[in-house]
């Protein structure tokens, strides 16, 4: 029988997770909305984006284990399940095909990273040309 995920609450302005953190659990938005920030090198936030319901982050976690790449803060009242990395075996092992969701995820993040390199790669291109 696979593991439940685990239900949380969060306010208005708490945060969920907090980029540099150990990282072990995914968590998926059920109600409410989220953001996602990014520290630059000064200390100050980048907005990257807004979570919605049904959303999927730290998903990275369950795989790597490595720390929070993102700040991610509640804009409003949340409910979100928490994936365990327990939970995530569980389910691989018991129900293979509820993972899928969270591959693609993982499969159109990772896409629109390598479109975002692709284009910053086409600028230096240019650019060299351009000073040649």
């Amino acid at each position: 029988m696979p593991i439940q995920p685990e239900a949380l609450k969060y306010k208005k302005g708490d945060t969920i997770i907090r980029e540099g953190d150990p990282s072990d659990c995914a968590y998926i938005i059920e109600s409410g909305t989220a953001e996602v920030c990014k520290a630059l090198p000064g200390g100050e936030q980048h907005f990257v984006g807004t979570l919605v319901r049904d959303d999927i982050f730290g998903e990275l976690g369950l795989i790597d284990g490595l720390p929070r790449s993102a700040t991610v803060r509640a804009l409003e009242s949340c409910r979100i399940r928490k994936i365990s990395q327990q939970t995530f075996s569980s389910l691989a092992k018991h129900n293979p095909k509820a993972l899928m969701p969270i591959l693609k995820v993982l499969v159109y993040r990772l896409r629109h990273t390598l479109r975002l390199v692709d284009k910053l790669e086409n600028k230096q291109v240019s650019h060299d040309t351009v000073s040649a």
